[in-house]
């Protein structure tokens, strides 16, 4: 009987608070799913550079990054705001067990009492203040998406970069070592030809300072692989100890397939996540002035307690026994301290400002994906430049070679040459990954866009 009376009095209770049920249980736990992050990356742009090993370290990152896990954690985070700002809108219901002591004036002996009461209490939001303060942070929860996507983007964008490094450090190592093998062999003929009074001292000091700073060099390149290497096992998350065991392509198989374009256009800068961050923020700063100006008007609550006192425990909870309270009032605060006044004031300086970040957003936006197409195309043109550069050393070269076969000029000749010729091979390796690491740049600025 008094299960039943409780629950009469919750359902009349709900049937006038409307939004219990409607919004109550509606929590959406905005995580997300694989099919999400896919799709801020995309994918299929890294697929397109036809490197398996990439796209599983792509992948990987996109698993194991802690960066990664972080940002989704705060979008979880900023969800749990907004279901804390929409409890408000909620009505609020309790229970407690009361057991109490009591004497009456005329009598000499005491007597036990038990009550059960049930509290309810619902703020109706007849002007909607509480339901823009729920939109407001659910603007919230949109630009932490934004901000996940765009550390998604960033991620996979070091991750490639760092990889291309590391392709291009193995070739640059490759060449320094036979950079060090023809030095040390011209140092030696050098030594030889001072000794038998042929070249001065002079020259073989020379001769041999250079070898020592191949092997300076090979030092350095040898430390950034190093760097690079570790880098990319932070990134996926992997243990350094096994970064020397990432396999990667070998720079001599690297293809670059895909076109440098002509122009941008300027809706990709709509799809950007910094952009559509500053566009969000301008419309929650809206709707915070609107729950600003709200705070103003008076507020109208629901209140209701339902309940039973006997003073037998459990055995006369029935209908005579009960109290029964359902009330309205409304609330109009007349003097605050002129808090209510400077919020105003406070959310619309923050508007002006959301306005302001909104176009500088703009204007980065197309500087950043202006910049990303200049160095591409002007890289490209630098690499064309170099790798005929680089086939001119090599005929060259070809032709002195002849030259030393039929004995017209001496091995310290070739050697020198081909040294010639590595370090044009050193800078066409830069620049060939640059173009790389260009084309991933702008992916970054375009936020991952097929254009």
């Amino acid at each position: 009987m008094v299960l039943k009376k409780i629950t009469t009095f919750v359902l009349v209770f709900t049937m006038i608070c409307p939004n219990f049920f409607v919004t109550a249980f509606a929590a959406k736990k905005n995580i997300s799913d694989e099919n999400t992050v896919i799709s801020y990356v995309n994918i299929d742009w890294w697929k397109d550079l036809n490197d398996p090993l990439l796209t599983d370290y792509i992948i990987k990152a996109l698993q194991n990054n802690h960066d990664l896990k972080i940002s989704s954690l705060k979008v979880e985070e900023t969800v749990e705001n907004k279901n804390l700002t929409r409890a408000k809108e909620l009505p609020s219901i309790g229970v407690s067990a009361v057991p109490a002591l009591y004497k009456l004036p005329s009598l000499t002996s005491s007597d036990g009492l038990i009550s059960l009461p049930l509290y309810a209490n619902y703020e109706i939001d007849l002007f909607g203040k509480n339901r823009d303060k729920t939109k407001s942070m659910d603007k919230l929860v949109n630009i932490s998406k934004q901000k996940e996507r765009a550390s998604y983007i960033s991620v996979v964008s070091a991750v490639g970069s760092t990889y291309y490094n590391i392709v291009k450090t193995d070739k640059l190592i490759e060449l320094q070592n036979q950079i060090i093998k023809d030095r040390k062999e011209i140092y030696d003929l050098m030594k030889l030809s001072n000794e038998q009074g042929l070249v001065s001292t002079a020259d073989t000091v020379s001769a041999n300072k250079a070898y020592i700073k191949s092997n300076s060099d090979m030092i350095e390149l040898k430390k950034m692989q190093e760097r690079l290497l570790n880098m990319l096992s932070v990134l996926t998350a992997e243990s350094p100890e096994n970064s020397h065991n990432f396999k990667r392509i070998s720079y001599d198989d690297l293809v670059n397939t895909k076109k440098i374009p002509d122009c941008i256009p300027s809706k990709v800068i709509e799809s950007r996540p910094d952009y559509i961050s500053s566009e969000i923020m301008l419309e929650k700063t809206g709707l915070d002035i609107r729950a600003a100006k709200k705070d103003f008007l008076p507020s109208f609550n629901i209140f209701g307690i339902l309940s039973f006192n006997s003073t037998e425990f459990l055995r006369k909870m029935n209908w005579t026994n009960s109290l029964a309270v359902l009330a309205g009032g409304a609330f109009l605060p007349l003097f605050t301290g002129g808090s209510k006044i400077a919020n105003l004031k406070l959310q619309k300086n923050r508007y002006k400002q959301a306005f302001e970040s909104y176009k500088k957003a703009y204007l980065v936006s197309l500087q950043e994906v202006n910049d990303a197409l200049c160095d591409l195309k002007l890289d490209n043109d630098k690499y064309l430049k170099t790798l005929e550069s680089y086939k001119v050393e090599k005929e060259d070269y070809y032709y002195t070679n002849l030259k030393y076969k039929e004995g017209i000029i001496s091995k310290l000749d070739i050697l020198q040459k081909r040294e010639s010729l590595f370090v044009t091979e050193k800078r066409v390796a830069d620049e060939k990954t640059q173009l790389f690491i260009d084309q991933i740049g702008l992916y970054k600025a375009t936020a991952g866009s097929d254009f």
